[in-house]
């Protein structure tokens, strides 16, 4: 029986409605390549799906299409290259200091190709969020979508995280999974996963706020 290409389960289903905040969420956006996962948040935004708001976006390398994609958004946009800092501490020392130079209190890394460092995780405590392109714990680290496929995996996806030290780990927020059909290349399984990247990170922020807040107020 072929699958429907299309076919995805997402877990948990996105909000609906999605949650409003006292004001909206001021984020940070952090990415290191074309930044399409950054466009699917602005766009979320601009629909009212999702309370926030872009304060900087942040990338790490000069040829970043991400940049481009920022000025055509309207984005503010910061270069921190990362050749530029003694240690990976450093460098996140420079983020913490952008991010709460642009008003900001959420980091989200959107293809973000940096290691981060506690520095950088406990400046946020449990606002720094991650998108990996498997099913955590399954496949964490670079070509994760390579992994699968030799793997032999029948069904792949993607997660969102809370950020902590260990490489793709962290409590899970979101996943989204999809099959895998014959004949897949990396490319192929990688735009099925993408499609719901789009979908999944802006409920995960929506969904990882909405659960702070209700900490906040149980403390």
């Amino acid at each position: 029986m072929m699958l429907d290409p299309n076919l995805a389960i997402v877990s948990p289903p996105p909000p609906s409605p999605w949650p409003r905040f006292s004001e909206p969420l001021k984020l940070a956006v952090l990415a290191s390549g074309h930044g399409s996962n950054l466009e699917a948040i602005a766009t979320a935004i601009t629909q009212g799906d999702l309370h926030a708001h872009i304060q900087v976006v942040i990338y790490n390398n000069p040829k970043a299409k991400v940049a481009e994609r920022a000025e055509r958004l309207g984005l503010p946009k910061v270069l921190l290259n990362h050749r530029h800092y003694p240690s990976r501490e450093a460098l996140d020392q420079a983020i913490i200091q952008t991010v709460q130079a642009h008003g900001a209190n959420w980091v989200i890394m959107a293809g973000w190709m940096r290691c981060v460092t506690q520095v950088l995780i406990d400046a946020f405590p449990g606002q720094v969020l991650n998108i990996h392109p498997s099913l955590l714990p399954s496949f964490p680290g670079i070509h994760a979508t390579e992994q699968a496929l030799a793997a032999g995996v029948k069904l792949s996806g993607c997660t969102v995280h809370h950020v902590e030290l260990k490489v793709d780990s962290g409590p899970i927020i979101i996943q989204a999974v999809v099959p895998v059909l014959p004949g897949d290349t990396a490319d192929s399984l990688q735009a099925r996963i993408q499609t719901q990247e789009h979908r999944i990170y802006p409920a995960a922020i929506a969904l990882a706020a909405s659960s702070k807040a209700t900490e906040s107020q149980g403390t």
